[in-house]
């Protein structure tokens, strides 16, 4: 879990290359949608959505990506 908070801090500093090499390693469902957000913030939103279904998540039409990074964090605590 601590890696996934490193990951977490990464995406709010915008720092998504550093946070997909963290999240690639953790296959859980908090580390999957971490993922997701890591490739909505690379554009790549195919990508984005396969990795949302892994996390039991629906990649929303218009991503607000801060609210879901804050999200994510509050579930990882």
């Amino acid at each position: 879990m601590a890696a996934l908070k490193d990951a977490i801090a990464l995406l709010e500093q915008g720092k998504w290359e550093d946070a997909h090499t963290i999240v690639q390693k953790d296959g859980s469902p908090l580390g999957s949608w971490a993922h997701g957000i890591v490739h909505v913030l690379e554009g790549d939103l195919r990508n984005a959505g396969y990795w949302y279904r892994r996390a039991g998540r629906e990649l929303p039409d218009e991503v607000d990506v801060e609210a879901e990074v804050a999200a994510l964090k509050a579930e990882a605590g």
